[in-house]
């Protein structure tokens, strides 16, 4: 009997959550574009995450934190295996509250959707040029206050297949003309959580493998960064830079 009272009390406290979860979002507008971050929907968003990362059972590995500079805040990119990707990323790099550029489907998500816009995370549409210009215009003014580093995904889109998408290199823009340094972020792991669920833990592997200088950045041409990003992408897919210096998160 005992334990099933603290079943209930466990249940309804998710419940209880959940509904203020639930509540919060309603107070954000989803017909706007937010360009300051708010710190009570930023502890929301950590708070959330970190409750999914334990029920899914998500172990993160994490190497090369020290190579991204502290005292500024960078443009976040790297490969896109799977939705989990930029839910784990801006997990682990939240001491620099990432906004992620992502697609329009992700923000009509129940209560997530609602509460990633509120922390200034930008809808892209890839299908309209005009709208596309327009996000990375935003992406790069937010990154500039210096308040959020920005996240993008240069292939555009998940893949499923391995190897590398080729990229859009528009997204570089975004650190040149905001003068910061790229940080390239190589994930794996993260297609293998949606199988496990309820039945195994899910070991995902984080290695920063490189940090491009904001002056290097500003003096490159994009295809030149598109080229050095997908490089060193390619060098972190064939080494499998696992379990070197690893940070347990």
């Amino acid at each position: 009997m005992i334990i099933i009272y603290i079943l209930g009390g466990i249940i309804a406290i998710f419940l209880m959550y959940i509904l203020f979860l639930f509540v919060c979002s309603l107070f954000v507008r989803t017909d706007r574009q937010y360009t300051e971050d708010s710190r009570f929907y930023r502890h929301l968003l950590y708070g959330a995450t970190g409750f999914a990362m334990w029920f899914l059972r998500v172990k993160m590995h994490v190497t090369g934190m020290e190579k991204i500079p502290v005292d500024v805040k960078p443009l976040f990119v790297g490969n896109h295996l799977s939705n989990y990707d930029p839910l784990i990323e801006w997990h682990v790099f939240k001491k620099w509250d990432v906004a992620f550029v992502s697609k329009p489907e992700n923000f009509k998500i129940p209560i997530f959707g609602r509460i990633i816009r509120r922390c200034c995370f930008m809808p892209i549409d890839r299908s309209d040029p005009g709208k596309a210009l327009s996000t990375i215009k935003t992406a790069t003014e937010i990154l500039q206050k210096g308040d959020m580093a920005v996240g993008v995904y240069p292939e555009g889109t998940r893949n499923r297949q391995g190897g590398l998408l080729p990229f859009h290199t528009g997204v570089f823009r975004i650190a040149q003309k905001a003068h910061a340094p790229i940080v390239v972020m190589a994930i794996h792991g993260t297609e293998n959580i949606y199988r496990n669920v309820l039945r195994r833990r899910s070991d995902v592997y984080i290695d920063v493998v490189d940090v491009i200088p904001a002056d290097e950045v500003k003096a490159m041409k994009k295809n030149e960064i598109s080229d050095r990003v997908r490089l060193v992408l390619e060098k972190d897919e064939k080494g499998k830079n696992y379990g070197k210096e690893v940070h347990f998160i």
